[in-house]
């Protein structure tokens, strides 16, 4: 096997090489969609060994987040809306948008301990970066969102949905400080 052969192989363009990125961004929607439903439902109702409404809306109210009942049933909401939405590859730059948003104020709750320290904001960043990745290639073949007339992507797009989605934390962030 010479080194030109193995570099012929590597750089086919077949149909199935084409599929194989849709076929990774279905995989990689579904699962983050499916986390983040996860963290949404564990705020709402106590799933997947979470807090449950009443205790997640006391630990928004510590978080400065008044009402908490108010701010934790949207980051809860935010959560499942974000995830579901990205899971179907259904309006996925909006979806971006709003996990953007909702990252950006769980890093700045999160800000104290560091990137990597105990409670740290490595999983928002890493939360926030990939919904927004989604807000710029969209959701790939297998989606909802394929072939609809409502389907966007691109850098005006994700541009688009990355202020979108700062603006919405900001607002939330003004609230914290203002209520």
């Amino acid at each position: 096997m010479t080194t030109k052969s193995v570099l012929d192989r590597a750089t086919t363009n077949t149909e199935l090489d084409g599929a194989s990125a849709d076929i990774g961004l279905l995989l990689i929607r579904v699962v983050f969609g499916a986390l983040l439903v996860a963290h949404g439902t564990q705020k709402l109702f106590g799933w997947f060994w979470g807090y449950g409404w009443n205790a997640n809306a006391a630990m928004f109210d510590g978080m400065g987040y008044n009402p908490g009942k108010f701010f934790g049933t949207l980051a809860g909401l935010s959560e499942i809306t974000g995830g579901v939405l990205l899971a179907l590859g259904l309006f996925t730059p909006l979806a971006g948008a709003i996990v953007l948003g909702t990252m950006i104020n769980a890093i700045n709750v999160t800000w104290g301990p560091g990137l990597f320290g105990q409670g740290g904001w490595e999983t928002p960043l890493l939360f926030a970066v990939v919904g927004t990745g989604f807000a710029f290639i969209g959701a790939g073949r297998y989606s909802l969102d394929h072939g609809r007339p409502w389907q966007r992507q691109g850098l005006m797009v994700g541009a688009a949905m990355v202020v979108l989605g700062v603006v919405a934390a900001v607002v939330t962030l003004v609230f914290k400080w203002i209520l």
